[in-house]
């Protein structure tokens, strides 16, 4: 791969701390398999019927408007960009929200050969914004990348912002693959970019941030009849059916155990409580986050990723993320940022250090 991520290269080597802000999803949830027995040689073409039967269900469409595959959220953006730049080469154009994930953004540079950015501004709460986008698309776009609620500010676009930005992919002709993995968060009240456009609107999502099912690499996709049965076949082509066992285990949580699904979710209400709590005490500047365990946050620190290097974790074993790793544009170069992403899945709601770790973070500021 070309085009790296060095969010992803720092985040998997800052060695282990004591009080951990990194994780944007929920972590701890353990899980007693009663599978019974199962045919382990089975294989689905189209995914296991069950799970595209729940998925289809939670998601108020079709099976076959649902994808599953066992390499996350992360894999199915992957998989979808490749094979978007792939289908036509004409539209040999992506682009790609401003300020966003990295990796998105790696991903896009990766197979189409130009990569602009559609910037959502801070003084403007970070809405979408259709008449910029406007501005920048042309013929040769292929693809707008997205991410809903926005990564990393949180804000939600509504059903009118969407529509706006699916009437302008109407007229020129290109997708729009929005992650939508936060959103399942608060997934009733946050509407699907499939729900507005099912023809060119693409959905990436998982249940790796709000349900602590990271472990189980189950991925999903909705979009149109046609580019399901495209996807499908694109996996056959590349690794193979994807795991059912990860299929069946999805499937008897969504049928069987979304309640405690929900339970588990809701442990950290109280922990997300505090932290606001705790900003607003602290006079910190932060964006409102209706879904999801993350706060991005303005510091009295001009360089949080130098602050966060060389003083939060060597002397207060304190990791928050870095808010410069939002903000490349399309190159390497690290920007001066005072912002920071502050998670609470790793903070165990069972067993909280949440009151220490925040005494932590405020005196690694003070020093």
């Amino acid at each position: 791969m070309k085009h790296l991520s060095l969010y992803l290269d720092w985040y998997v080597h800052v060695p282990s701390v004591k009080y951990d802000f990194r994780s944007s999803g929920l972590s701890y949830f353990r899980y007693k398999l009663t599978l019974g027995e199962v045919d382990l040689s089975i294989n689905y073409d189209l995914g296991n019927p069950e799970a595209a039967k729940q998925l289809a269900k939670r998601y108020d469409v079709k099976q076959q408007n649902v994808f599953i595959s066992s390499e996350g959220a992360s894999g199915q953006n992957a998989r979808i960009i490749r094979y978007l730049a792939e289908k036509n080469e004409k539209k040999n154009e992506a682009i790609v929200e401003y300020p966003t994930y990295e990796p998105l953004l790696r991903q896009a540079q990766e197979h189409f050969s130009l990569v602009k950015r559609l910037e959502r501004k801070e003084e403007e709460s970070y809405r979408l914004d259709a008449d910029a986008l406007r501005k920048i698309v042309s013929e040769k776009t292929g693809v707008l990348v997205l991410t809903n609620p926005h990564a990393p500010s949180g804000a939600i676009a509504n059903t009118t912002e969407l529509r706006e930005i699916m009437d302008v992919a109407e007229e020129y002709g290109f997708h729009v693959l929005c992650d939508e993995i936060y959103a399942e968060f608060e997934r009733s009240s946050i509407p699907t970019i499939f729900s507005i456009n099912q023809e060119l609107g693409i959905v990436a999502t998982s249940f790796t941030k709000a349900y602590g099912l990271g472990g189980l690499k189950l991925g999903v996709a909705l979009a149109n009849e046609e580019l399901i049965a495209e996807l499908y076949e694109d996996v056959l082509n590349t690794v193979g059916n994807s795991s059912n066992i990860v299929q069946i285990i999805a499937a008897e949580l969504l049928a069987k155990d979304r309640e405690k699904l929900e339970k588990h979710k809701q442990k950290w209400t109280k922990l997300k409580k505090e932290t606001g709590e705790w900003l607003d005490k602290k006079g910190l500047e932060y964006s409102p986050n209706q879904a999801g365990i993350t706060y991005w946050v303005k510091m009295p620190v001009q360089d949080t990723h130098k602050w966060i290097n060389r003083e939060a974790i060597p002397h207060h074993s304190l990791a928050p993320v870095p808010g410069a790793f939002f903000l490349f544009k399309n190159d390497y170069n690290i920007a001066k940022s005072s912002m920071i992403r502050l998670g609470l899945g790793s903070i165990n709601p069972d067993e909280s250090c949440l009151t220490e770790a925040l005494e932590a973070l405020e005196k690694a500021l003070k020093t």
